[in-house]
């Protein structure tokens, strides 16, 4: 179907939006002011948008070790984002959690997992407590390739298709577990192939495609709410940076690389808004301008907040009481 406008354009600003976020946690990270890991997906902003505009505000999201993108598409708050990676008291988790443990429950954000395939059996819970209480809400849950072969996959995919949960699972394809090609991993040429040996409908699509990726997902959200059970769906795309920043990626092949950079999903976009005449190139450049402006408020925002007070140090992380 064609999408309207205001849709194309609203994917437009949130793109933008995770490019800026991503590029300046890119600079603030080798500038020393970010502590710890971060793992970005510059190059992957079409699938945390396409993804998330088919999920309702009570919807249940679990995320994985590179999804700033999906936490803003969701709705996230900037300013606590940048907060939470700079370690500060007014970050998302209080400073707590870090770029790798973003979670934000009340925007059914059930959170980032630095554990390596973590996120697969706690959103088969989420989405079985959607069923138990009978509310109707989807659940999604977002993995790598890399993840794609850790064992609590197979068991959350077994028990989510004979229960029919309401959950769509989702692979980010970036081309790398780590350091290793994906052809170095994974035994079949998808991902998604894996599917039928569980019973439930997969596809791959082409992950900096934000309509494709949008039209693939709502399918399969609207398929998981009917209470028809479970999706798989496999987005191919390619991470820009290492696997972490400060990682350079010496593991790509250059020519790769060169290609990929040329499917910036940003551009595409912002390419066929023009050919389609609902935006010229000053509309696009005034639109990156917003979202960099968003930015800006963002680390002024983090730089100016305080840290956590010591007295706070095992508040939210453990139960006293057992």
């Amino acid at each position: 179907m064609e999408l309207s406008k205001e849709k194309l354009l609203d994917f437009y600003q949130t793109m933008a939006t995770c490019r800026a976020f991503e590029s300046r946690v890119s600079e603030l990270f080798a500038a020393g002011k970010i502590p710890g890991f971060v793992h970005l997906s510059l190059g992957q902003e079409a699938i945390a948008t396409g993804v998330m505009a088919c999920v309702e505000k009570d919807d249940k999201v679990g995320l994985h070790h590179r999804s700033h993108s999906e936490m803003i598409a969701k709705g996230g708050n900037t300013n606590q984002m940048m907060a939470e990676l700079f370690g500060k008291a007014t970050g998302i988790c209080k400073g707590k959690g870090g770029s790798m443990h973003l979670a934000d429950m009340e925007m059914g954000i059930l959170g980032a997992n630095g554990i390596l395939g973590a996120g697969f059996a706690i959103a088969a819970g989420a989405a079985f407590a959607c069923r138990y209480n009978e509310t109707n809400d989807v659940t999604l849950c977002l993995f790598g390739d890399g993840q794609s072969n850790r064992g609590p996959i197979h068991e959350s995919f077994n028990v989510a298709s004979l229960w029919k949960l309401p959950i769509v699972w989702i692979c980010e394809n970036n081309g790398f577990g780590l350091s290793n090609p994906v052809k170095g991993h994974l035994a079949t040429d998808n991902v998604s192939d894996r599917a039928s040996a569980y019973g439930m409908p997969g596809v791959t699509v082409d992950g900096n495609d934000v309509v494709a990726v949008y039209e693939t997902t709502r399918e399969a959200v609207n398929r998981a709410r009917r209470g028809d059970g479970p999706s798989l769906l496999e987005f191919k795309t390619w991470r820009w940076h290492g696997h972490f920043e400060g990682d350079p990626g010496n593991y790509k092949d250059p020519k790769d690389q060169a290609e990929w950079l040329k499917k910036d999903p940003l551009l595409s976009l912002g390419n066929k808004l023009i050919h389609q005449k609902y935006a010229t190139q000053a509309d696009l450049d005034a639109m990156q301008a917003k979202s960099e402006a968003r930015i800006d408020e963002a680390v002024k925002f983090a730089e100016e907040s305080p840290w956590p007070d010591v007295s706070e140090l095992y508040t939210d992380v453990y139960d006293r009481q057992l």
